[in-house]
């Protein structure tokens, strides 16, 4: 049986819905990269633990508080960047929307260092 890497485990410890929980898993300096072209309100660079915290009270109030995320899987590769797919449901203008997203994590010397959230703009998921 294959050992995960160090960085899946360190991605598997986390929890967006509690985020002050994870202050030990983030850098100081920290940067969450959002780029989705259907929500340009809620697109840009967010800094630190209070930046990303911010883009889900923001995403929250965009989606009603409807927005959740279901983890599919965690790849390494190297021993930099960890690549994570996610589906994401909630409801937008009172429409139910999946879709599909990956994230790509910078991990330095053991602490999130920077995040890419890419979701799918084009094509919706099948709900489950």
């Amino acid at each position: 049986m294959t050992e995960e890497h160090p960085n899946v485990l360190l991605m598997k410890r986390m929890d967006i819905r509690n985020l002050e929980g994870a202050t030990d898993l983030f850098a100081p300096d920290f940067v969450w990269h959002y780029i989705n072209p259907n929500l340009p309100q809620v697109e840009g660079d967010y800094i630190g633990l209070d930046g990303l915290q911010t883009f889900f009270e923001i995403l929250g109030k965009e989606t009603g508080g409807s927005f959740r995320v279901k983890p599919i899987s965690a790849t390494d590769f190297g021993d930099e960047l960890v690549v994570t797919h996610v589906r994401n449901s909630m409801f937008i203008n009172g429409q139910p929307i999946v879709i599909d997203a990956v994230v790509v994590w910078r991990i330095v010397n053991g602490k999130i260092a920077e995040a890419w959230d890419i979701p799918s703009a084009h094509v919706m998921a099948k709900p489950e």
